[in-house]
């Protein structure tokens, strides 16, 4: 089954959405005119039921099916796009380029809103399914939890969600394709901080201070072999470190020190063996030095976990919309984190890869999102509604 007709049709017009959108980036949970258009878009559309406000700034949309399902029940099916963009000044040169300083849609969640939109507004015409389908439009994906902020604020129980699903554009593989696969398929990402206290001091006369630089230094090489060493080789983890703090002249061997990163994991032993680690080798190495360092270990979004059966479902629509060679069923995972992870803790579900082409990786400033892609997403979302409430 390809690209729905009616959904090509609308390609120009989800397409100015998109990058209306583009145009105008906001951040985290301060999204309120994207969550604003959203919300009118939907009013428009005929949705029976809009909500705002849901994880502060969040909107869901339920649009009820006119068939009769099975014994009359009435599944609902959740259908999430994420609504935020980055801390990044934009260098693609687009005509719709971003029109605020500093802030760009460099991951394509302007995509990703633009084609739930297409979606909502086909389902609300046709209705040609049983049950309900619930589009929720979340905020802060990019690092301040919106997903546990929606789900807290009861997404998935106010609104009887009973599957949830989930996707992202991704870079690399070619349009027109999707990729998925049950079990973990990003990572869980986790938050370090060490802050390190030696002796400062001249740096003519080193032998009378503990250098927190060279301090620093040491604890970052050490801290690779925690993921050479003591990680399993046939399971994965990252540490990277990505701040170093310290000093604030070129004859002063500075008395602190400060190194922020992440730990990224997919696993929950490797998990655990991480922060265990970690902890030792900041203190132990710092001590052998002459130093003092502590580590602040914050555990952020959890591994992204597809449940079997449904990612099986998810795989197979996406194969009626592209074809079954064009759907990865088994590809590798990867360490990037996503919030929708929180979402699938609350409830079954599978979050899927659709191919944005040869395009500028995700969080680079000349990426954009592939207008191309639409017809693919927007039809997905369509085809699991109708296949999953038939």
């Amino acid at each position: 089954m390809p690209i729905v007709n009616r959904v090509a049709d609308l390609h120009a017009e989800i397409t100015a959405w998109r990058r209306d959108l583009h145009a105008h980036p906001e951040l985290l949970f301060d999204v309120h005119r994207t969550a604003g258009v959203v919300a009118e878009k939907l009013k428009a559309f005929g949705c029976d039921e809009i909500v705002s406000g849901i994880g502060r700034t969040g909107v869901v949309g339920v649009i009820h099916g006119r068939r009769k399902g099975a014994a009359g029940a009435r599944k609902v099916i959740g259908l999430r796009a994420d609504m935020d963009a980055l801390p990044i000044e934009e260098a693609t040169g687009a005509a719709y380029r971003s029109t605020v300083a500093g802030k760009m849609h460099a991951c394509g969640h302007d995509g990703h809103t633009a084609m739930l939109l297409g979606a909502a507004k086909y389902l609300a015409d046709t209705r040609n399914f049983s049950g309900s389908a619930v589009v929720i439009f979340q905020p802060a994906e990019e690092g301040g939890a919106g997903g546990l902020a929606m789900v807290r604020d009861g997404v998935m129980d106010r609104f009887n969600v009973s599957e949830v699903y989930g996707m992202h554009n991704f870079p690399g593989l070619p349009v027109g394709e999707f990729a998925i696969r049950s079990g973990p398929i990003m990572a869980a990402a986790d938050h370090l901080r060490i802050d390190i206290e030696g002796v400062g001091g001249h740096a003519a006369r080193p032998h009378l201070c503990v250098d927190t630089v060279l301090v620093g230094a040491q604890i970052i090489n050490q801290m690779q072999s925690i993921v050479a060493r003591n990680v399993d080789p046939l399971k994965s983890a990252v540490v990277s470190i990505c701040v170093f703090q310290a000093g604030h002249t070129d004859n002063v061997i500075p008395q602190t020190a400060t190194l922020s990163g992440t730990a990224r994991s997919l696993d929950a032993g490797v998990r655990d063996l991480l922060e265990k680690r970690l902890g030792e080798v900041v203190e132990g190495t710092a001590r052998m030095l002459g130093a003092k360092a502590k580590l602040t270990y914050r555990r952020g979004y959890p591994v992204l976990r597809n449940h079997v059966r449904e990612a099986e479902f998810a795989a197979g629509v996406a194969a009626e919309i592209a074809g079954v060679d064009k759907v990865d069923t088994e590809i590798a995972p990867v360490m990037g984190a996503e919030d929708f992870s929180y979402m699938l803790e609350a409830r079954p579900g599978a979050f899927i890869f659709v191919g944005n082409g040869d395009s500028a990786g995700l969080h680079h400033p000349a990426y954009d999102f592939n207008d191309a892609v639409i017809p693919l997403g927007a039809s997905y979302w369509v085809r699991l509604v109708e296949t999953a409430l038939a």
